[in-house]
């Protein structure tokens, strides 16, 4: 009986702190609205839009590699390269951000387009698949944890994975520069 019952508390132990994180694997319906676009300015009628919730993508090591494998299915590396080097579109590996580095601007830029060359999405993917997308792309200069990372690529490797990359620091991300230890004199 003592022993059924402590057997009984471990199994129930064990299921409760299995949690890792949340994948979410078909949004359904409501999660699967396509992209229309986001905020350019804070002026709107009937008031403000609520900020969007990124950490559900961005913190989820799952949702990066899905958009690894998006990144891939939708050509981006046909003009962005496959580690975001920048063969005909700009580097997405770097520290240069034409129209910013934070989650809302690459959103954006993936929904609306971009003159010059970067086609828009909007209306065309879900939303989910855009920020998953996003969250790849912030993976590609080390934006996101050392912990979140994609899987592993399928072709040979061409630079770096991506959470093996030095963080880069997009001038409009961080407003003092990060200093690390092995670098100071």
């Amino acid at each position: 009986m003592k022993l059924s019952a402590c057997l009984l508390v471990v199994v129930a132990l064990s299921l409760t702190a299995c949690k890792r994180e949340q994948r979410i694997f078909d949004p359904g319906s409501a999660g699967s609205q396509l992209a229309d676009g986001t905020a350019l300015n804070p002026v709107h009628a009937g008031g403000s839009l609520p900020a969007p919730d990124v950490s559900k993508f961005s913190d989820n090591a799952y949702a990066v590699s899905e958009g690894k494998r998006l990144y891939q299915a939708y050509n981006c590396a046909g003009c962005h390269s496959v580690a975001g080097g920048g063969a005909i579109g700009p580097a997405l590996s770097d520290a240069q951000w034409i129209y910013g580095s934070r989650p809302d601007q690459i959103y954006s830029t993936i929904v609306q387009g971009r003159p010059n060359g970067m086609p828009s999405f909007g209306g065309k993917l879900p939303e989910y698949q855009v920020w998953e997308l996003v969250a790849y792309v912030r993976s590609l200069s080390g934006q996101l944890p050392s912990d979140i990372a994609p899987s592993r690529s399928d072709e040979m490797a061409v630079g770096k994975a991506e959470q093996a990359r030095q963080k880069e620091h997009p001038a409009d991300e961080n407003e003092t520069p990060v200093v690390h230890p092995e670098k100071q004199p």
